[in-house]
């Protein structure tokens, strides 16, 4: 009876599933096809490149002490020279030292191209030297005359009279310095018809520009122009004069709010002789007045006195 009185044991097994192996091999594909893409890529710049390009390419990883020259035979330095004092040509006054002369002829030679290669060197580095000087000050003038176009653009934006204005009011770097141009616009003049002094945004925008100027160590060129087809009361008073006279009125507004008389290098009248648009000389913006500001300094240096 006591076997009866046994407990059942039931053991169940649960099965369960295979392990989480990692997505290892995931990055690894992704890197190989990275490096397979860029590969290709390679491979087609390359063949895109011309042998001018492939060359520059070359000098550009070259070592920096190496000099190419068209001198020597080939080999393994394809003709380049190393030197320990830098970049220096086959053929230089440190190799003409070492050689030793074949002859009393090629000594004297070797004397001669001594004496000549050092003073010319040096007159090539003070070429260079003068070269980079004068590249160095043409960039600030670029810079100087950058910030001085936005500061004109900020002082007339600043003024409310002058901003219903602001499409007759051009300025523009250009390779001689800095072009300001004060032009008419149809049914929207600058000046008066037929008057030589400008109306009030015309003269306040004038006005604005004068200390901008004055800050700038370069001249100013100022050329008055008229649109063809103008009507004229007085026989004797035409383009030529008109054109002048608000040149000068230009130059004379200029002066009264800070641009000294020192920086003026011309004051001209052009009358119809550069239209601003050549295909149509009747058209309203012919009528302008133009500041040109070079890059050349004031032929008194500032700040001497006598």
């Amino acid at each position: 009876m006591a076997q009866y009185d046994q407990p059942i044991i039931i053991k169940k097994v649960k099965k369960k599933g295979h392990a989480h192996h990692g997505g290892a091999w995931k990055i690894a594909y992704a890197d190989f096809v990275t490096a397979m893409m860029a590969f290709f890529l390679l491979l087609w710049l390359i063949s895109m490149t011309t042998p001018e390009q492939k060359q520059g390419l070359a000098d550009y990883f070259a070592p920096a002490a190496l000099s190419v020259t068209t001198s020597g035979a080939g080999g393994v330095m394809g003709g380049n020279a190393m030197d320990n004092s830098g970049n220096r040509m086959s053929g230089s006054s440190a190799d003409v030292i070492e050689a030793k002369p074949a002859s009393p002829q090629s000594a004297d030679q070797g004397t001669t191209e001594i004496q000549i290669g050092g003073p010319a060197r040096q007159q090539g580095s003070e070429q260079q030297a003068s070269s980079d000087s004068e590249f160095n000050l043409k960039s600030l003038d670029n810079q100087a005359f950058h910030s001085a176009a936005a500061s004109i653009k900020q002082a007339w934006q600043s003024l409310p009279e002058v901003t219903p204005f602001m499409d007759n009011l051009l300025i523009e770097e250009t390779e001689e310095g800095l072009d300001i141009q004060i032009v008419d616009q149809q049914g929207r003049s600058m000046f008066p018809e037929g008057s030589k002094y400008p109306l009030e945004p015309t003269r306040a925008a004038i006005a604005a520009i004068a200390p901008i100027l004055q800050q700038l160590n370069a001249q100013v060129t100022i050329s008055g122009h008229t649109a063809a087809g103008g009507r004229y009361d007085n026989p004797r008073y035409g383009p030529w004069e008109l054109s002048a006279d608000r040149a000068n009125v230009v130059r004379s507004i200029l002066g009264e709010f800070g641009m000294g008389e020192d920086r003026v290098k011309s004051v001209i009248g052009r009358a119809t002789d550069e239209p601003f648009f050549p295909n149509d000389p009747y058209m309203a913006a012919n009528e302008r007045v133009r500041i040109t500001v070079l890059h050349a300094p004031p032929p008194v240096p500032v700040g001497l006195k006598p």
